[in-house]
């Protein structure tokens, strides 16, 4: 990641980027917003003219370049900020990242007075926006290392650079684990991943069931979904437990870690990309590891049912019967619904043995989330209208996406069986709705207390926008991070 440094007296002044915001007359023609340190003379006032004839606007996002030979600074990066907020100064700082990826080091004059929230925005824009994941050479890795920001008082903003510092390399950490190819990601590699990074954070204790467990102890929809696979199933159990926490919460995600579909193949377009069915597992590991980094006074239980689903001689076939722990059955007709099958099992495990305030899980379970909500917004299900407020707020601040979708009662009866408790994959209704209300039958006592997002539409993205760059997107871990930090 860069390296990110709060100064009072910038001494590197090779590449400076200078603030812009929409004109107060017009609204059109950008103005350089004041900046909290001085500039080398003549730098403000050249900016106000760069900013007239480039006919810049000052949106957000907009980068103008200028060099200025033999001069201090050797190159101006002119940068709009629009309103100013914190949404405006994320995209700003992703902007600039990639205008600046062939500058070695850059520093950033911000406004006098400005927010915490802003610095906040600029440092996870700087931070998401160069991210690159490669496994091979890269020839045209960015050369930008390290970016100060000048401001008057750097103390004031040392608890925002750390907080967003800690959000973004766990949303990094998301996108790597989502992002790494299944030829080496199975559900060992990634429990040995989660294992890895919690040894560098004290006070997190992990847990890591395999196949001879999940049988003992009867998760029956994690050992059907992963029964194909030479790469036996597992399930994380990651718990992060402060001692003055006053709140247990259960986040629970989805780790398909490869999804062929199973003996319901899937086609070979929709096939390509299923190396990202675990985004949800990523998110809510990165999330706890998150909470954990910060020391957020909340007690985070984190399941993560990890399985590969393929076709082989032992994988489950449509029409089995899977029951799962705690001894609900579910009569399963397409082995390409696999998610809900593990979701499940996790979720009845937190219920009855966990027992936790509140249960949340996080899953790219349907491409009917795309076709309802497109490619950038998750579809959010609960209950409670208060955690469901809460959550797309934290979401909403944290520059993700989410919309609340409606649970009808007149779509259960569509998980009737004859054969077992429920139907897991009906093909009547909406299949998001449906496989949502699937995953309610399994919440118990915690059905008030439970949030469900499908998130497989913004788990991935096709091109680089904003702070957000082609491939996986880390979705999830800044929006569960704020809303975590809201229960403290």
């Amino acid at each position: 990641m860069l390296a990110i440094r709060l100064t009072v007296e910038p001494d590197r002044l090779d590449a400076v980027a200078l603030p812009l915001r929409p004109g107060a007359a017009d609204g059109t023609s950008a103005e350089p917003v004041p900046t909290a340190v001085a500039l080398p003379a003549g730098v403000a006032d050249e900016a106000a003219a760069l900013a007239s004839m480039a006919g810049l606007t000052g949106r957000v996002g907009e980068v103008h370049r200028q060099l200025r030979p033999g001069a201090a600074p050797a190159r101006l990066l002119l940068v709009g900020v629009g309103e100013g907020d914190e949404s405006g100064w994320r995209s700003a700082g992703a902007a600039l990242a990639r205008a600046g990826k062939d500058e070695t080091h850059i520093t950033v004059a911000l406004p006098a007075g400005v927010s915490s929230e802003a610095v906040r925005g600029l440092v996870e824009g700087l931070l998401l926006g160069s991210y690159r994941y490669r496994l091979g050479a890269d020839t045209e890795a960015p050369a930008l290392t390290g970016v100060d920001l000048a401001v008057a008082e750097p103390d004031a903003y040392q608890q925002a650079v750390q907080v967003a510092r800690t959000t973004a390399e766990m949303t990094r950490l998301a996108r790597d684990l989502t992002n790494a190819p299944s030829s080496v990601k199975n559900p060992q590699w990634f429990a040995g991943q989660v294992a890895a990074a919690a040894a560098d954070l004290p006070g997190l204790r992990l847990r890591v069931r395999e196949p001879e467990e999940l049988a003992a102890e009867g998760f029956g929809g994690i050992l059907a979904v992963g029964g194909g696979s030479a790469s036996g199933p597992r399930l994380v159990e990651l718990d992060w437990q402060p001692a003055d926490a006053g709140m247990h919460v259960v986040l629970v995600g989805k780790g398909i870690t490869f999804d062929t579909g199973g003996i319901s193949i899937k086609s070979v377009p929709a096939m390509k990309l299923m190396r990202k069915d675990m985004a949800g597992a990523a998110a809510v590991v990165a999330a706890t590891l998150g909470a954990a980094a910060l020391r957020l006074p909340v007690r985070i239980t984190t399941l993560a049912p990890l399985a590969e689903n393929m076709v082989s001689g032992a994988a489950f076939r449509p029409g089995d019967i899977v029951r799962h722990y705690g001894g609900l059955t579910s009569e399963t007709t397409n082995s390409d619904a696999e998610g809900r099958l593990v979701l499940a099992d996790a979720m009845a495990y937190a219920v009855q043995e966990l027992k936790p305030d509140l249960l949340i899980d996080l899953a790219t379970l349907t491409g009917a989330n795309a076709v309802a909500l497109g490619t950038r917004t998750g579809a959010l299900y609960s209950d409670n209208d208060q955690l469901a407020a809460d959550m797309l707020a934290a979401v909403a601040a944290a520059g993700e996406s989410a919309w609340r979708m409606p649970l009808p009662a007149d779509y259960v009866e569509h998980l009737g069986s004859e054969l077992a408790d429920l139907h897991s994959a009906p093909t009547q209704g909406a299949g998001s709705v449906l496989a949502a209300l699937y995953l309610r039958e399994f919440t118990g006592a915690l059905r008030e207390k439970w949030l469900h997002i499908d998130m497989s539409a913004p788990s991935w993205c096709e091109r680089d926008d904003a702070e957000l760059t082609r491939g996986a997107t880390g979705w999830g871990v800044r929006g569960l991070l704020r809303w975590l930090a809201t229960l403290c």
